[in-house]
């Protein structure tokens, strides 16, 4: 009798077989279902038909460019979302991360340690999805995550899943000094490979949506060698 995958169902869109043929038997051997596509059409078909539990995006396809493909499933999909490339720069992560996608991987990459982060993306999706959805209110912030839209003031802020997320524990945990491992784990589910600069562009994109003068922030502060406060 076949053994049911009991990780999830991974869509690896990636055009190179040298990456996704043996990553996609990394999965399997982890408990996951992998289904492999090489093209952005493939991508757009197999997540609408599958409705995989988790998408690892490649940035360059053959007939398309990733970052289309990420704010396609955006569109009408909360499907926690990797981006895989060969690129790795600031402005890169940032654009991607704008974008909605959770998470940021540069080629070449560990098995272990994506296989490693996609379950900390997995169980930190699991946990909101499962978690009470009570509006949140405090210092001009409205929060509700049942629907995740964020008010400052009245005004609705176009927040990326991460961005809402990150805010959302800064302001529930208001007046706390966050260490920047600790939101790691509590935000992303991170417990191994902790990228610490994963947070720092988060907060900044967050400020420059959040804050009067991002420069010059009233809400989302930084405690020097220790992390970040929500002042509320």
């Amino acid at each position: 009798m076949a053994i049911q995958p009991s990780g999830g169902r991974i869509l690896v869109v990636e055009d190179e077989e040298s990456i996704s043929q043996p990553f996609a038997e990394a999965l399997r051997r982890a408990g996951f279902e992998p289904i492999v596509t090489a093209t952005a059409a493939g991508a757009l078909e197999l997540a609408a038909s599958t409705e995989p539990d988790l998408v690892m995006l490649d940035l360059a396809l053959p007939d398309g460019d990733g970052r289309d493909v990420c704010r396609e499933l955006r569109r009408h999909s909360d499907v926690p979302i990797m981006m895989l490339t060969a690129r790795g720069t600031e402005m890169d992560k940032i654009v991607g991360l704008e974008l909605g996608a959770d998470d940021y991987v540069v080629k070449p990459f560990s098995a272990a340690e994506v296989i490693s982060r996609i379950r900390a993306v997995l169980r930190r999706s699991s946990r909101a999805a499962e978690a009470p959805a009570k509006p949140i209110e405090v210092a001009g912030v409205e929060l509700d995550p049942g629907a995740r839209i964020a008010r400052l003031n009245g005004r609705e802020l176009e927040l990326s899943r991460k961005e809402f997320d990150l805010l959302r524990y800064l302001v529930e945990h208001r007046d706390e000094v966050i260490t920047r491992d600790r939101l790691l784990d509590e935000v992303w589910g991170y417990e191994q490979f902790p990228t610490t600069r994963t947070v720092d562009t988060h907060i900044l994109r967050l400020r420059q949506k959040f804050e009067a003068d991002p420069e010059r922030p009233a809400y989302i502060l930084t405690v020097h060698g220790q992390g970040y406060r929500f002042a509320g």
